[in-house]
Order: structure tokens, then sequence, then C-alpha cells
């Protein structure tokens, strides 16, 4: 159960990291028919994203941008790309922050950070999420 002071909300994307960009958007957009935005580059996540429109939900395509990006560490661990990460709404980014971290569920920043739909978001630590990487977004 989330908490009584916020409320977990919808799958907002599924991120994918991938080795190739360029490839990937062709793939979606011209082989799946997909609705592809344009390529948006966020050097402070150290990533290059561009989103898939699914109509209920989106993907978020990952590619590393700059050489500390933490995509280009996934991508020298799973070559052909991925998986990376799921993202989850929530209604009070910060009051889920301090009622999961009341719940020894860590997260990978102090607090929330700018993420690419500009609304505040904080990863929380795939070992305390069952193996996986969870995003939660600011809805």
């Amino acid at each position: 159960m989330a908490g009584p002071v916020w409320n977990l909300g919808r799958l907002n994307h599924v991120a994918i990291a991938v080795p190739d960009l360029e490839k990937a958007i062709a793939f979606y957009k011209n082989v799946l028919g997909a609705q592809v935005s344009d390529v948006v580059p966020l050097p402070e996540h150290g990533v290059s994203v561009v989103f898939v429109n699914l109509g209920n939900t989106k993907m978020e395509l990952l590619h590393p941008l700059g050489s500390n990006s933490p995509i280009a560490g996934f991508l020298k661990k799973n070559e052909a790309g991925g998986m990376h990460h799921i993202c989850i709404e929530v209604d009070d980014i910060n009051k889920a922050v301090m009622d999961l971290k009341s719940k020894k569920i860590r997260s990978l920043s102090e607090g929330a950070k700018i993420g690419a739909h500009g609304k505040p978001v904080i990863f929380l630590h795939p070992k305390d999420c069952g193996g996986v990487l969870v995003e939660l977004e600011q809805a």
C-alpha cells in the first residue's frame, strides 16, 4: 500500500536503452507505424530520449549522451540494449519519497530532479524494488 498521504498513479512509460537511436526510431516509426517524438537531449541525465506514443502509455528510447552516461554503462553490459526502467506517476512525489524512505526504500539521488517531461522524477534502487529500476514522476 502506498501510504495515506500519496497515491500511485498510472504507468507513464517503459524505458528501453538502445545502442543505435536512429535505427530504433526507424523501427518504431517506419515498421510499426508508431508516433515518435523528436530526439530530446538531457545532458543533466546523460541521455538523449525519444518517446514512442502508444496511446495509453509511452516507451522511452534512451541513448547515451556524453562519456559519463549511465546508459553507456548499461549498454556495455547489454550490447543489444533492453529494458532499463519503468516510470510510474505519483500524485505527490515529495510525500512519496519521504514515505518510501521511512520504509527503507533507497533512491538513487537525494531528491527529485527534473525529468524529460519537465516534471520532478526520482529513481528507486532496484535492489529494493524486486530487481526493477523504478522511476517515480510527479503527475
